[in-house]
């Protein structure tokens, strides 16, 4: 039998309230949370992008969360303006610094402080620290996520990457549509296969 749980906007509101309250990366009294049918609006105004993101991210974990509409708007302090030429600058920096990152398979335009990643990366997990390496840059406004991903699959470096903060259970991940790959714990490795 199946329970199904049903939660009032206002019960998901005071929810998402409280985890913004509980991250410290944000200042939830200049944030808005509007709830309509599940669909979380967020309004108001941070002072970084990655603050943006980490009110994102605080309410996806709320449950009873269908989408979530970020209208929250980046106003940078004076002390993190910067021109749009030592903003790619320290964009390609942090690139650079990122292992996982292929050198120029990227390719990095800002326009007014908004910062788009273009091209084609091997895996998701490029992409992932490419948007991650990006986001906590002072002085970025936005990055629209345009970056590609060649390989539609995890490799096993990748998959192992992933599991090693999961908690030993039997999982599947799924290695090309169709195709599951099973994974498990063997004492302190995974074993996929």
């Amino acid at each position: 039998m199946t329970t199904v749980s049903t939660r009032t906007d206002e019960d998901i509101q005071e929810d998402v309230l409280a985890e913004l309250r509980w991250d410290s990366r944000v200042r939830p009294n200049d944030i808005g949370v509007i709830v309509k049918s599940g669909v979380v609006t967020l309004t108001g105004w941070v002072e970084s992008y990655s603050q943006k993101i980490a009110a994102e991210s605080a309410a996806h974990r709320v449950r009873g969360v269908l989408a979530v509409a970020n209208d929250i708007e980046v106003r940078l302090p004076a002390f993190a303006e910067r021109t749009d030429a030592d903003l790619a600058a320290a964009v390609l920096n942090a690139l650079k610094w990122e292992a996982d990152i292929p050198a120029g398979k990227i390719n990095v335009t800002v326009d007014q402080g908004w910062v788009t990643l273009d091209g084609e990366v091997d895996n998701i997990l490029q992409k992932i620290d490419a948007e991650r390496a990006v986001s906590h840059i002072a002085g970025v406004r936005g990055c629209p996520r345009r970056l590609r991903v060649r390989c539609a699959w995890l490799l096993d470096r990748e998959l192992v990457r992933l599991a090693e903060n999961l908690s030993p259970a039997s999982l599947t991940f799924a290695r090309q549509p169709g195709e599951p790959l099973p994974v498990r714990f063997a004492r302190s490795s995974v074993v996929a296969g």
